[in-house]
């Protein structure tokens, strides 16, 4: 546990004022030479353990995983809540509407749904044909978007978007049919909204998910009678599942070859991505990272590891994140294609070439491991199988009955030709029990007879009378 000082402001117990002088008084040397008597202290009994108010509890493993379970389904209904209320109509028009139904009333043309896509590049937008005031509203119509004072237009109209040659929707309040209960006019959407393409502009489109598009339009209302009638306001909803939209309208005008002003309604929209979109595509780019630096530290950590196991699990990691990356590039909201834009050039491309070159060293990594321990390991030899050295078969022999052991009544012939065939093993190294006794000293002849396999042959021994002939003619016989 790390400590610190602090400066004391009093003296030590140990200082030197103890040893202000070597001189005592003898009135202090005589209380220094009595002898002191014990002290007795009293004896306290132990003190008693406080057990602190937040004892912790000991939980088993079922304990924990049911808590788990109930914070976790708490979380989730929690979460849930967010879809309540979801399903409420927000008048989001109906100020702006009161507004122009007061200041200019006429037709008015509101964008309910704008549908954009980045890969084509183009917008749809949906527009609602509106009308404010009593001289343009069709009688029993009145009501739309929460406002009491707009509803469906009350003469029929032709709209031209971009100055087309052709109508680009035509509207006739006399296809509106009635609602046979309550008498009011009903809202048919292929009778009151018509759709428009527009092709944006794409110059930003590579800085994803900072993207801006930018969109300008003009539309025209005609009668039937061919007169031109101003459009008193374009709007359009302001936020979509991807994108925000902003939307500013202008009134202008166009002069035909004789020289009329043709008025008309001009449009800016301009397209951006939420604040939330971009955060959970720049999470993504950084989770990709991540995830590609791992593979790269997986490399340096596989060079440490000897076993076959741990060099495999490195190597599937890695090919689990190289599997993974692709689908967190789709996951981003509303991403382009694989087109090169600037996340992915920065992002989605080096990571899988860092990847893919992490998860091929890894492999050759694995592959040379096995060729060395292939060649480490001793390779089985064959031995070359010698041909079998069958024995010189030896000779026949005929053998015979060994001499019996003499006993009290053997005569002396039996008991010589006993020892003379112990002695015969003896000297062609067999094993004779009771071992043979020589009966005479060690001299240098009994010597030569020890060793006689060196120095003498059985005729010099028989010359020299240590053996008779005659026992060893009866026992070859």
């Amino acid at each position: 546990m790390p400590t610190f000082r602090i400066p004391t402001l009093f003296n030590s117990r140990r200082s030197f004022h103890r040893l202000r002088s070597f001189h005592l008084s003898p009135a202090e040397a005589a209380a220094i030479q009595q002898p002191a008597s014990p002290k007795i202290e009293p004896i306290s009994p132990p003190p008693t353990e406080i057990l602190p108010r937040n004892v912790a509890i000991p939980m088993r493993g079922s304990i924990i995983a049911k808590i788990s379970l109930i914070v976790s389904l708490v979380f989730i209904s929690t979460i849930s809540l967010a879809f309540i209320g979801g399903d409420i109509v927000d008048p989001y028009f109906e100020l702006e509407l009161n507004k122009l139904a007061d200041t200019s009333p006429g037709i008015i043309l509101i964008g309910e749904s704008v549908d954009v896509d980045v890969d084509e590049p183009s917008v749809t937008v949906r527009w609602s044909i509106l009308a404010c005031g009593e001289q343009f509203v069709l009688p029993g119509s009145i009501g739309v978007h929460g406002s009491p004072l707009c509803g469906l237009p009350s003469q029929p109209l032709y709209f031209f978007v971009d100055n087309d040659q052709m109508p680009t929707a035509t509207y006739d309040p006399s296809q509106i049919p009635y609602n046979k209960d309550t008498g009011s006019r009903r809202s048919i959407q292929n009778l009151v909204q018509f759709d428009s393409d527009h092709v944006l502009d794409v110059h930003q489109a590579r800085l994803y998910p900072f993207d801006n598009y930018l969109l300008t339009s003009t539309i025209r209302a005609v009668s039937h009678s061919n007169e031109t009638l101003p459009i008193r306001k374009l709007a359009a909803i302001d936020v979509t599942s991807s994108f925000n939209i902003f939307v500013t309208d202008t009134e202008s005008y166009s002069t035909s070859t004789n020289g009329t002003e043709i008025p008309s309604r001009d449009m800016d929209m301009r397209v951006t991505r939420p604040a939330s979109a971009r955060a959970f595509a720049l999470l993504l780019f950084g989770i990709s990272w991540i995830l590609t630096h791992v593979t790269v530290g997986l490399v340096l950590v596989s060079r440490r590891f000897t076993e076959a196991r741990s060099k495999l699990k490195t190597f599937a990691l890695s090919a689990v994140i190289l599997v993974a990356i692709p689908q967190l590039r789709n996951s981003m909201p509303d991403a382009p294609g694989l087109d090169g834009v600037l996340i992915d050039s920065i992002g989605f491309f080096p990571q899988m070439i860092i990847t893919a070159i992490s998860v091929i060293t890894l492999l050759l990594s694995l592959i040379g491991r096995e060729i060395d321990v292939i060649r480490a390991s001793p390779l089985p030899r064959a031995h070359p199988t010698l041909p079998s050295m069958s024995p010189i078969p030896s000779p026949p022999r005929h053998r015979l009955r060994p001499p019996p052991s003499p006993t009290a009544k053997s005569s002396s012939m039996e008991i010589a030709h006993y020892e003379m065939h112990r002695l015969m093993k003896h000297l062609q190294g067999q094993y004779v029990f009771p071992p043979v006794k020589y009966s005479h000293s060690m001299n240098k002849s009994s010597l030569d007879i020890t060793s006689h396999r060196k120095t003498r042959t059985m005729t010099r021994i028989m010359e020299s009378g240590d053996v008779s002939r005659w026992s060893m003619s009866s026992w070859a016989e």
